[in-house]
């Protein structure tokens, strides 16, 4: 991902903080799931190069998203987590075109395949396609 070592900050909020957060920052007057902060764009870009920035997750919007989709919620934590990391690391769904949408969106899915297959192979049991 061109960032061998890198750090972020993890911070796992209610609504009404990711709430909060959404409006004050991005002038979205409603909960969000997550929201990510680049450390590495804008005024302190290359300051501390390692450091990517923070993903803020919302546990209650996930927790009801995973019911929703019929999901563990612990997956829904984790695509989360690789939604964000995505964003601190430049890719952008929303700002940017269709084609740019789509590469973060295939992007998550190969990620988050991986992650899944190494936790399933960890615990000893053989993914089900």
């Amino acid at each position: 991902m061109g960032f061998p070592e890198g750090e972020i900050s993890l911070l796992i909020v209610d609504n009404p903080e990711i709430h909060q957060l959404n409006l004050e920052y991005l002038g979205r007057d409603r909960p969000t799931n997550v929201i990510s902060f680049a450390m590495q764009e804008g005024e302190g870009e290359g300051v501390q190069p390692q450091l990517l920035g923070d993903v803020v997750i919302s546990a209650e919007r996930a927790a009801d998203d995973a019911r929703d989709a019929g999901i563990p919620f612990e997956h829904e934590l984790v695509f989360l987590l690789l939604h964000g990391l995505l964003h601190l690391l430049g890719y952008d769904h929303e700002r940017g075109t269709q084609a740019q949408a789509e590469k973060m969106e295939a992007k998550e899915r190969e990620l988050f395949s991986l992650v899944r297959q190494e936790f399933l192979d960890e615990q000893g049991y053989k993914a089900v396609n």
